[in-house]
């Protein structure tokens, strides 16, 4: 009986101890089981059971009431816990905490994560309640992002700090970097690497080109600009204009490359090459006369022949050439009336000087006092120079033999002269008459009547005059105005 009362006092010790949470219960087995009076299971919390029978079901370990010893207080071992801290109080106070009933927190350093209890008890049994461990947090791997890449300060641990960069040509958008926070997750959005860049294209320097003597055009080369691009490698450059090596005619020509990488950044160039042709000033064509040139007709080289009309002769040098100063070589030509001989004792002689040369209009009239004659004269005296620039020599044959008087503008002819015209051109000494011959002495037409020199010039252009000679008339119409 003794005994019992010291079992329950320190029943109640240790009851008081653990605090409320703990059951005692006090087994009697029956007399035949030999052992000690009395079994002590102790229950923390209300996880524990026990049947009404002689067999005890034991869900937790079922120990002996262990001795205990106030002198050394150290009930449970010393708590610690790698990377975390242990904060603890003891229900005798002070610093005992490993004593009986002893309740510690657990708690994990910043970067790492509790795994097991958040607090723990010293319990009867000497040991600890419970146990728990820090693991340190970490962060998914973050992915490669294309054309660019990142760097960690701690890898991929709590508070790390991952900074992207982008490639040479790439501009970065979005986040420049990435914090590995307490919850395992990343803060921000993955970035993007985008192509802002555009390609680099040199193109050739200008230039001008001097046409060589006697041509137009210059053949023109140059390197063809290459592009180059951080971020691609194969470019496709287009051309606008002439390429290398093509000839290029007098002017400015512009020639543009363009090249677009795959974002479609664009870049383009251009160039000039100026064709300068040296030039003389445009030479006019003699009076009476025409000109052939070569090439260009005055560009550096070019030369000019000069020509007279049938029944002119040239005076001075026959050709000129344009030179590079853009000056043309020597004088200009000219083109005088042929000389005409008179002095000769036949018609056909006289007629020969003209042969595709000129074209004749011959005037006989009876005497000088003939009043057709006097209209006519009149009128042809205004016609002269329009009359040499259709090629038409006038011929005059003034009355009739013995006192018959032919003459050219101001030189006489021998009077067998004058007979041999008038039979071969079959002209009666009796009334007034105008015959109008080709340069092949061909009788074209006949006027027994004044005439303008209007109608003379129509009927010349209509039936006598060449293209070509149509054209030189055009060109100076007006020498006679």
């Amino acid at each position: 009986m003794i005994r019992f009362i010291i079992l329950f006092v320190e029943l109640c010790i240790i009851y008081q101890t653990l605090g409320e949470n703990t059951e005692v219960v006090l087994i009697f087995p029956p007399p035949t089981v030999s052992q000690s009076p009395f079994v002590i299971q102790l229950r923390t919390g209300s996880a524990s059971s026990y049947h009404d029978t002689n067999e005890v079901v034991h869900e937790e370990e079922t120990y002996y009431t262990p001795q205990l010893d106030y002198k050394h207080p150290q009930w449970c071992h010393a708590l610690k816990l790698t990377n975390g801290e242990v904060s603890c109080t003891s229900p005798r106070g002070g610093y005992h905490r490993g004593s009986l009933g002893t309740r510690c927190l657990l708690s994990c350093d910043r970067g790492y994560k509790r795994l097991g209890q958040s607090s723990v008890q010293c319990m009867p049994n000497r040991r600890w309640s419970g146990s728990a461990v820090c693991r340190k947090i970490r962060c998914r791997v973050l992915p490669l992002i294309d054309n660019g890449m990142y760097s960690c300060t701690r890898g991929f641990v709590v508070d790390s700090r991952c900074d992207y960069t982008c490639y040479e040509g790439y501009q970065i958008e979005g986040d420049r970097y990435r914090m590995c926070q307490e919850e395992g997750t990343w803060s921000g959005t993955e970035p993007t690497c985008t192509d802002y860049d555009p390609p680099k294209l040199k193109c050739p320097l200008s230039r001008v080109k001097i046409a060589e003597p006697g041509k137009l055009t210059v053949m023109v080369s140059w390197e063809r600009p290459v592009a180059k691009d951080t971020a691609d490698r194969a470019l496709r450059v287009l051309r606008s204009g002439p390429e290398s090596g093509s000839d290029f005619p007098e002017g400015i020509h512009t020639i543009r490359y363009k090249v677009s990488d795959q974002a479609r950044n664009t870049a383009t160039c251009k160039f000039t090459v100026q064709v300068e042709v040296r030039r003389c000033p445009k030479l006019k064509p003699p009076v009476h006369g025409y000109l052939i040139c070569s090439s260009d007709g005055n560009n550096f080289g070019a030369v000019c022949e000069y020509h007279c009309d049938s029944g002119f002769e040239r005076s001075g040098f026959a050709t000129r050439v344009c030179q590079l100063n853009r000056h043309w070589s020597d004088e200009a030509a000219q083109c005088v009336s042929m000389a005409i001989k008179t002095d000769v004792r036949s018609a056909g002689a006289l007629l020969d000087q003209f042969y595709e040369k000129r074209r004749l209009l011959v005037v006989s009239t009876p005497d000088n006092a003939n009043q057709k004659y006097r209209l006519q004269n009149i009128m042809l005296q205004k016609a002269e120079c329009g009359l040499d620039l259709r090629h038409v020599t006038v011929i005059e044959l003034l009355g009739t033999p013995p006192r018959a008087v032919g003459r050219i503008k101001e030189q006489r002819l021998e009077p067998e002269v004058i007979e041999g015209l008038r039979q071969a051109l079959h002209i009666s000494t009796a009334y007034f008459t105008m015959v109008l011959l080709d340069e092949y002495g061909v009788d074209r037409e006949r006027f027994v009547n004044p005439t303008t020199s209007d109608e003379l010039y129509t009927y010349a252009e209509e039936y006598l005059l060449t293209e070509e000679e149509l054209e030189r008339l055009e060109m100076n119409r007006n020498f006679c105005d």
